[in-house]
């Protein structure tokens, strides 16, 4: 895996140095820049973007919360703070982590191998989707797959899969008998390309629905339990076309 390019954006000189000084001598980090303010970095990275932020969030002018937001979906974000009630503040825009001030370089550590793992799972995901032979995606009708959750690699027997629901960048898999689900870092695209179309259908941007689990429809919805899926519209044809079938 190449470096993974990172940028500091603090208003204090010393925590800037300082957080200038920890992404240097990690060797999997690269410093491609360090700003005193989160309107100096929108400006230098405006046409050139980093993988990794670490974000300051008390700043003039811009502070990093807002700032976060205005960032490229590619970019993830490391806040840095003197003050701990921005913790849930942090995690609300999708952060990867959070760093309470002063920062050692132990904790900085700890938050950029979060990162590196985070960006290892993303290129694992890319690699799988690009290398599944077109012709076996089309004939071969598989019936488990392997995710990734929790650091440790899990079996999903297909056949017990009700639902799956897509968020920014995991997706959650619902399965029959049991009431937590699995998450695991992955997109919808690359999922539904591995699922077989024979089992597995596309009803919505965020869901993905066995077919042979369907027992109720209710009011252009999808019943599991308590929970109603929605037909979006752009797959309302395709799902009627299936429920037709089946009358």
């Amino acid at each position: 895996m190449e470096k993974i390019r990172c940028a500091v954006v603090d208003d204090e000189p010393l925590a800037l140095g300082l957080m200038a000084s920890y992404v240097k001598k990690t060797p999997f980090l690269e410093l491609v820049g360090a700003y005193s303010s989160a309107v100096q970095a929108m400006q230098e990275m405006h046409d050139h973007p980093v993988d990794l932020l670490f974000l300051d969030i008390q700043m003039p002018e811009l502070n990093g919360l807002d700032y976060s937001r205005m960032v490229p979906p590619q970019t993830r974000v490391v806040f840095t703070t003197a003050f701990n009630q921005y913790a849930l503040d942090g995690y609300k825009v999708n952060a990867l982590d959070y760093l309470l001030k002063p920062i050692s370089y132990p904790d900085f550590l700890q938050a950029s191998s979060k990162a590196q793992e985070w960006f290892k799972l993303v290129q694992q995901g890319q690699h799988i989707q690009q290398n599944v032979p077109t012709q076996a995606k089309e004939e071969e009708i598989i019936d488990s797959i392997f995710v990734k959750s929790d650091y440790k690699l899990i079996k999903i027997d297909l056949k017990d899969v009700l639902y799956i629901e897509g968020l920014k960048d995991y997706v959650k898999i619902y399965q029959e008998n049991t009431t937590k689900p699995i998450m695991t870092l992955m997109s919808m695209k690359s999922l539904e390309e591995i699922l077989p179309k024979q089992k597995f259908m596309r009803v919505h941007r965020s869901y993905i629905v066995q077919k042979d689990k369907i027992r109720v429809i209710e009011h252009n919805r999808i019943v599991f339990g308590n929970t109603y899926i929605p037909i979006g519209d752009n797959y309302k044809q395709t799902f009627q076309d299936f429920i037709d079938k089946r009358i």
